[in-house]
């Protein structure tokens, strides 16, 4: 009852006086029949069948004046019109009530997966705190400007992105990723909107306005996911347009036909009457119109628990017919983060090597010097370096203390005369030369993700077909890479417009009903997002191009996430395809009793009522889609 609404509670109150009614009715008409004229009988009937289909008869009348005849408000109404003419009171009325019974249970089924959407909203915040005069004003997040100081305290939701100045806290990222750790900040860390501040009071100066926050984009994002309706969606659609006009008219007949050819008295009449108002009953498409948007709808609500933002129902489906996984390497599959793995020196100490290369890359902000800068993690004397030149695509020439230092590639070390062998170590090489004498080298890596292994076999034994990696990276360490992590295919020394032209190329080399998806960061990759069947973007919090070129956004880093959405999708079409098998296997066989004179009035309603809430039912099993899934 706490989670019903207004309208059904009244629906639901509204049931148990008309039961009441009934059942009074019905003992009433077993004990004073003989006593009362039939008209009174027909009143006591009529009493319960108004309180409960009152609703359904004022619909229906709508809807014909409106043009949309025929739907199930019309068959209930024209079925439970024509009970009440023949005499069936008892039947009429328990018809409208248990489809009543029916209607409450598909709308509290609705309510329930819509809740689970809506259950995100949540991460919108009312307020935010703005400091003025050393006073804190709260404000609604829209009214904050760029660059203001907001004070989140401890157990508020963070209400715009911003950058920690002063603090420390636990952060619960929960509503975004669907990772229930929290995650430590402290000044100098981004911390992002629809988060919740878990023990620490901070400041944060605000980074983006609230029109262009995370939360902002990831509510508009699921509000509009319900939109885009997927094939099977459609198809059902437009069948019930079809399918509904020719039952009515097949009842029709029913009726009609059988009746004139017998020959035979009013009883015949009645008794073909009463079996195309059973007919019409059971012919409700309700099972079908019902549960399988509601299967799409849940499936969506499930997976953005788990921080798998779907953007439409088409998409889910799409994605259930994966057969190839195109990845790009970094920030993918790996961290996208450079770091020192290794550092060989010829002519001192490696901590020296490594001393004399950070110095020389001191001004640089090129990724691999900040790696190398890192390393050393001490402090730098600038003082020492009396000239410096870097040369683009090559490495640096700097002047430290009496030595001339060369930090770069092979390229460079070849144009400045110094005589090595190039290393065989598979990432990326940083030479070091001091006065043209060979010093050793640094091994630069960019470190795989710990989940990448796991999620390429999950993909394996889910049966997707083939899985390419593409990547700008040299040929060597792509293909030590796509051999770690037992890869398919591997393309590298790629430019962004060769990703895109690849994922074409493969495009054209996929079967009938098979999708290709495209796993990329969502900045650099968002051609080939766009181009896939199915985009996926992947650790896309904060990233406008991720959710922009994406078909799917995995609101976190982690890899095993693109085998739960293809695992999510496939469970929810099994369910789509169950509830559209069994409903209209039911119906056919319930129809053609029906039509033979086996399937009384009784029969009709609970095969009707029956069928879509064993339908809905099976439906709201995909809002636990993602939950303890095995591959």
């Amino acid at each position: 009852m706490n989670h019903m609404s207004k309208k059904q509670k009244t629906i639901l109150i509204r049931i148990f006086l008309s039961l009441f009614l009934l059942i009074l009715a019905a003992v009433l008409e077993h004990f004073l029949a003989a006593k009362l004229p039939g008209f009174v009988i027909f009143l006591f009937y009529l009493l319960p069948y108004g309180v409960i289909g009152w609703d359904i008869l004022r619909k229906a009348v709508l809807h014909i004046m409106h043009g949309q005849i025929f739907d199930e408000n019309f068959l209930m109404s024209l079925a439970t019109i024509g009970a009440f003419a023949v005499g069936e009171y008892k039947e009429a009325s328990a018809v409208m009530l248990f489809y009543q019974v029916g209607e409450l249970f598909q709308s509290y089924a609705v309510g329930k997966s819509r809740r689970s959407i809506t259950d995100l909203m949540d991460i919108r915040p009312d307020t935010a705190n703005i400091e003025q005069n050393g006073e804190l004003i709260c404000v609604p997040p829209e009214e904050v400007q760029l660059g203001e100081i907001i004070v989140i305290k401890p157990g508020e939701k963070v209400p715009l992105d911003g950058v920690i100045i002063n603090g420390h806290t636990e952060v619960d990222n929960s509503a975004l990723t669907g990772e229930s750790r929290p995650v430590s900040l402290s000044a100098g860390d981004e911390i992002l909107s629809g988060s919740v501040n878990g023990s620490g009071r901070i400041r944060v100066r605000v980074t983006r306005p609230f029109g262009q926050s995370t939360v902002a984009k990831i509510l508009e994002l699921v509000e509009n996911s319900s939109a885009k309706k997927a094939v099977t969606e459609n198809f059902i659609t437009r069948f019930a347009k079809i399918y509904t006009p020719v039952v009515v008219c097949s009842a029709v007949l029913l009726a009609i036909l059988p009746p004139i050819f017998l020959h035979d008295g009013g009883e015949v009449w009645k008794d073909w009457l009463k079996r195309a108002m059973s007919f019409l009953v059971i012919s409700c498409p309700c099972a079908l119109v019902i549960s399988v948007p509601l299967s799409f709808f849940g499936g969506i609500g499930g997976a953005s628990k788990r921080g798998i933002l779907v953007k439409g129902g088409n998409y889910l489906e799409a994605l259930s017919k994966t057969s190839t996984v195109v990845f790009d390497k970094t920030g993918t599959l790996t961290e996208g983060v450079f770091q020192v793995t290794k550092v060989e020196s010829q002519i001192c100490g490696e901590k020296e090597l490594l001393r004399l290369a950070a110095l020389a890359e001191l001004y640089s902000e090129h990724p691999i010097a900040r790696s190398i800068r890192q390393a050393f993690a001490e402090k730098l004397d600038s003082s020492l370096i009396s000239e410096y030149k870097e040369i683009p695509g090559q490495g640096v020439l700097a002047r430290i203390g009496e030595h001339t230092i060369c930090v770069g590639s092979q390229k460079l070390l070849e144009v400045a005369g110094v005589k090595f062998t190039p290393s065989s170590e598979v990432g990326s090489l940083v030479y070091v030369a001091v006065d043209k004498e060979y010093a050793g080298y640094i091994l630069i890596s960019d470190k795989l993700r710990p989940q990448s292994l796991k999620a390429i076999k999950q993909l394996k034994n889910m049966g997707i077909q083939h899985s390419v990696m593409l990547t700008g990276d040299k040929e060597k360490i792509a293909k030590e890479i796509s051999s770690r992590l037992g890869l398919d295919a591997f393309y590298a020394e790629l430019l962004p417009q060769d990703k895109a032209k690849i994922t074409e190329e493969l495009l054209g080399k996929m079967g009938k009903n098979e999708n290709l998806a495209f796993v990329g960061d969502g900045i650099n990759d968002a051609p080939a997002l766009s181009i896939a069947d199915i985009g996926i973007a992947m650790g896309a919090i904060g990233s406008d191009a991720a959710i922009e070129a994406a078909d799917v956004v995995l609101m976190d880093d982690n890899p095993v996430k693109i085998a739960e959405a293809i695992h999510l999708s496939k469970k929810t079409m099994r369910i789509v395809w169950q509830n559209i098998v069994f409903s209209l296997a039911v119906k056919v066989i319930i129809l053609l009793l029906s039509a033979f004179g086996y399937a009384s009035m009784w029969l009709a309603v609970f095969a009707d009522v029956g069928v879509a809430m064993l339908a809905i039912l099976n439906a709201m099993r995909t809002l636990q889609t993602g939950k303890n899934a095995k591959y």
